[in-house]
């Protein structure tokens, strides 16, 4: 119960660093980290020792790949694998799919809600057109677009959070 109590704790921080700097910060991730190996270790022994290291190596593993294509930040990955570290391997699992589902329907929302929606609509559409004619459109390209970066820490944290009630550890 305690790794549920420090989860939100850890969520809370990160959702609102991430959206005010759009930055996780280390100062945050690894005092948790420390506090899941210490409250896993006493309330599991070797054992919860164990499963919180596993959560961890699990947790970087999800988002490695993508941080490594540029797609993800460091703080993000090191996000989910603190996650993995409290809550261990099938939690950080879980909750992985359930973040990427939330991260989808921010992304819908960032691309409907920003400005340029009938810009990036006819884009879409020509690149579309162009794929089943065989035919690539270079200009499609905007490098403004490829910088732009949304909080994913918030789909994380939301994937963590549905998981947290999912599992049945709190009810409202």
């Amino acid at each position: 119960m305690w790794s549920t109590y420090l989860l939100f704790i850890l969520l809370l921080i990160c959702v609102i660093t991430d959206l005010n700097e759009r930055k996780i910060y280390n100062a945050v991730l690894f005092p948790f980290l420390l506090l899941a190996l210490i409250v896993n270790s006493i309330t599991g022994g070797l054992q919860g020792l164990t499963d919180t290291v596993f959560g961890v190596f699990v947790g970087l593993g999800i988002l490695f790949i993508p941080f490594l294509l540029g797609g993800m930040g460091a703080g993000d990955v090191k996000l989910l694998a603190v996650i993995g570290g409290l809550k261990g391997v099938v939690f950080v699992l879980t909750a992985s799919v359930f973040m990427a589902l939330a991260g989808g329907i921010m992304a819908i929302f960032i691309l409907v809600f920003r400005k340029g929606l009938k810009t990036r609509l006819t884009k879409i559409l020509y690149f579309y057109l162009g794929l089943l004619n065989g035919v690539r459109f270079p200009w499609l390209h905007n490098e403004e677009a490829m910088k732009t970066t949304y909080p994913y820490g918030v789909a994380i944290a939301a994937g963590a959070i549905y998981q947290a009630f999912r599992v049945g550890g709190i009810h409202i």
